[in-house]
């Protein structure tokens, strides 16, 4: 017979231990299904193991929106994750190192020949036969490049199921509205929208064109709206989570709401600020102008506008990117400026105070990390704290303006 030895200390000890200790002190060396079966029967494992779902349905509404809350956060958490990690994967020129993609994705080669398959199939990229005029790789190197895309989609394939299979869920529930339904389907949906959207930008970079002399690239065009879709899904996500978690209670004087209507201005003009650097990392544009405050020796450079149309200057011209970035950014600075400015004689809620003065803190403190990443030529480190730098600015911009926001839509019907 097993032993009920321990079965006291059951509700404090992980079931795995208690599974462990109970066989191994068994006499009967040798178990079978039916002993294990009546163990778990007499013990109650079964009722042990589902315990947290058991929790968790008797929660109060209020309780099972919270839970909503921090789990919109921790979505949240994985976003900013798998930003860092393309960033770094762009600015490594590692995106292109895999050829094909499938919706499930696929285990890592194991052995030499594996690597060696997927070493052929590099090699037959645009990129390579770049690689191999100017600099050449070797296995080692293409491995190091090939992990950087591989973690990075599956932290996206993580991000996807950690959200869709969540919201399936929840879709079902009945304490849930209909409205905050509609928000969750979008999330869902922005998510499989991602995933498409990072191979038809990958595509882009292994199409062949013999014509040109510079290393082979994703359409800055896509590289744009793959960040920005991102952005998109992480502030949406995060806001929702605030409106669960820190719900605005109070009322706003006119003062205030004029505070927050140029908060909304902040974060709009933070967003387009964060795509126009899609657009300098898109075409290496960074590396045009490696000066501060002038461009060279001008502060306005003379191959400003050299394309026709003009539009395309904005997009394709290297030195137009980098010098509306430039505007951009200190506009942006300006407008923070200006917003605690005008916080200073107006009496906030608590928490709209701390947003308010870690958003001028991280602004100037985004500034210069913009102005070291170009000084320095554009150091993969420093780049890519720069590029989180300005989803910190986001997050905070946002959170403000939550913050000095008004009760929203009924999310959970109590």
């Amino acid at each position: 017979m097993l032993s009920s030895v321990g079965c006291i200390r059951a509700t404090n000890t992980s079931l795995y231990s208690i599974c462990r200790r109970q066989l191994y002190s068994s006499s009967k060396p040798h178990l079978t299904p039916k002993h294990l079966t009546q163990y778990f029967t007499k013990h109650n494992i079964v009722s042990m193991a589902t315990k947290p779902v058991r929790f968790y349905k008797n929660l109060s509404v209020d309780q099972k929106a919270r839970v909503v809350g921090y789990w919109l956060l921790g979505c949240c958490g994985l976003v900013a994750t798998t930003v860092s990690v393309g960033g770094v994967t762009r600015l490594t020129e590692s995106g292109l190192s895999m050829t094909d993609w499938k919706f499930a994705g696929r285990r890592a080669p194991r052995t030499a020949e594996e690597w060696e398959v997927e070493f052929d199939k590099y090699k037959a990229s645009p990129q390579w036969k770049y690689q191999v005029v100017h600099s050449g790789m070797t296995l080692n190197e293409f491995k190091f490049i090939w992990y950087m895309e591989w973690g990075h989609r599956h932290l996206g394939r993580v991000i996807g199921s950690c959200v869709v299979f969540p919201t399936l869920a929840l879709l079902t529930r009945p304490w849930v509205s209909n409205k905050f339904k509609l928000r969750l389907a979008g999330f869902s949906s922005l998510v499989v929208f991602q995933g498409f959207l990072g191979w038809y930008m990958v595509k882009s970079g292994l199409e062949d064109h013999p014509e040109s002399t510079d290393i082979p690239r994703v359409s800055q065009y896509r590289l744009a709206s793959h960040l920005g879709s991102a952005f998109l899904l992480y502030l949406t996500m995060f806001k929702t989570a605030m409106e669960i978690l820190l719900p605005v209670e109070h009322s706003l004087s006119p003062a205030l709401q004029n505070l927050r209507r140029w908060s909304g201005g902040v974060a709009v003009l933070a967003f387009i600020t964060a795509l126009s650097g899609a657009f300098v990392a898109g075409l290496d544009a960074g590396l045009v102008y490696n000066s501060y405050p002038k461009f060279a020796d001008s502060w306005i450079p003379s191959d400003l506008i050299v394309f026709s149309p003009y539009w395309k200057n904005f997009f394709e011209n290297t030195t137009t990117v980098q010098f509306d970035h430039r505007i951009l950014g200190h506009s942006l600075l300006v407008a923070i400026c200006a917003v605690w400015v005008m916080s200073r004689p107006l009496v906030l809620p608590k928490r709209a105070g701390v947003a308010v003065n870690a958003l001028m803190g991280m602004g100037w403190m985004q500034v210069g990390l913009g102005v070291s990443t170009l000084l320095l030529h554009v150091p993969t480190w420093l780049a890519a704290t720069h590029q989180q730098g300005s989803l910190i600015l986001l997050t905070l911009s946002t959170w403000l303006y939550h913050e000095l926001g008004k009760k929203k839509i009924k999310m959970f019907k109590r």
